[in-house]
């Protein structure tokens, strides 16, 4: 007898081949938010050490207005150490993630490249926000 679920894979790649539309739907779904993704850690890149963005900040640059929450996303599964994630913080100035859930790494990162934090755990935006040059906007 086989295992319960053995023969899954075979069901789905049935499903889509007998629906390609859906197959079509779900390949484009998927290949748009890995390019939304992979564009957003570009932007990411971007910001110097000592200065922080904000997620709407972020969002408008890679071309995606108003969508503050998908960089959101796309940094709590950031794939490698060479995306500055810490640097992305609320546009109250302050980190978004709790203790538990990395705010205190968070923290101690930015305050290691030299950011200091308000008595209330406030970032100065007038002073540590970044402003990318319109050169620099260019190759985003």
């Amino acid at each position: 007898m086989a295992e319960p679920g053995a023969d899954c894979p075979h069901f789905v790649s049935a499903y889509f081949v007998s629906n390609p539309r859906i197959e079509e739907t779900e390949k484009g779904f998927m290949g748009d938010k890995q390019s939304k993704w992979e564009r957003i850690y570009s932007v990411v890149k971007l910001i110097p050490e000592g200065k922080v963005a904000t997620y709407g900040q972020i969002a408008t640059l890679a071309g995606y207005y108003r969508q503050a929450r998908q960089v959101g996303y796309a940094l709590h599964a950031v794939p490698s150490d060479d995306i500055p994630w810490h640097r992305v913080i609320n546009a109250q100035g302050k980190i978004s993630l709790n203790l538990e859930m990395g705010g205190a790494v968070q923290r101690k990162l930015l305050e290691n490249e030299g950011i200091v934090f308000t008595g209330s755990g406030v970032i100065p935006l007038r002073q540590y926000q970044w402003q990318p040059t319109i050169d620099l906007l260019e190759k985003i």
